[in-house]
């Protein structure tokens, strides 16, 4: 699933257009949320907005902070 868009100026910000394809392999309409977050290898993932996975990161990210040192340890 590779889709091709281009950052295009929207007023006065910069915006991505997702085709419509995109959108359906999303599962998400227009109106909807999406969260963007950070992969370990640099690039961004989108999903869908949920309340219980933006939980979820919260507590993932605060956690991936305080224990980043033994994490990667357990990772080797």
């Amino acid at each position: 699933m590779a889709h091709h868009t281009k950052v295009r100026k929207i007023g006065n910000s910069l915006g991505v257009i997702l085709p419509k394809e995109a959108l359906a392999d999303l599962q998400v309409e227009e109106g909807q949320a999406l969260y963007v977050s950070k992969s370990a290898d640099g690039s961004l993932r989108l999903a869908p907005s949920d309340e219980n996975f933006e939980k979820s990161m919260k507590v993932f990210e605060s956690l991936n902070r305080r224990y980043r040192n033994a994490l990667n340890e357990l990772a080797k």
